[in-house]
């Protein structure tokens, strides 16, 4: 019975491990994959981010007419984040080696 609860632990604790890496190497790749972003990508960046804390401060709500339909939103970060993924996984690989 100890034997089993100490492997129950181990484990959780290496799930809880991959979890925090995932996270956090998440949070890096997208910090990255903004730093990538053209000028004009990143200020419009800016300004929806400006404007949401300023309408949140405000207990606003963006007039429904301004609101991005889901066909028309521009997936920007996506292909930049794709691309610095792909580069950390080729210098994991390396570091393997």
């Amino acid at each position: 019975s100890d034997l089993s609860s100490l492997t129950a632990v181990s484990a959780s604790g290496k799930w809880l491990d991959r979890i925090q890496k995932w996270y956090y190497n998440a949070d890096e790749d997208v910090k990255q994959a903004i730093r990538r972003l053209p000028e004009n990508l990143y200020n419009d960046r800016m300004f929806h981010i400006k404007r949401a804390l300023d309408l949140t401060m405000k207990h606003q709500i963006l007039p429904k007419e301004q609101w991005t339909k889901y066909k028309e939103e521009n997936f920007y970060l996506e292909l930049y984040l794709k691309e610095v993924i792909r580069e950390r996984k080729e210098r994991e690989e390396w570091a393997k080696k």
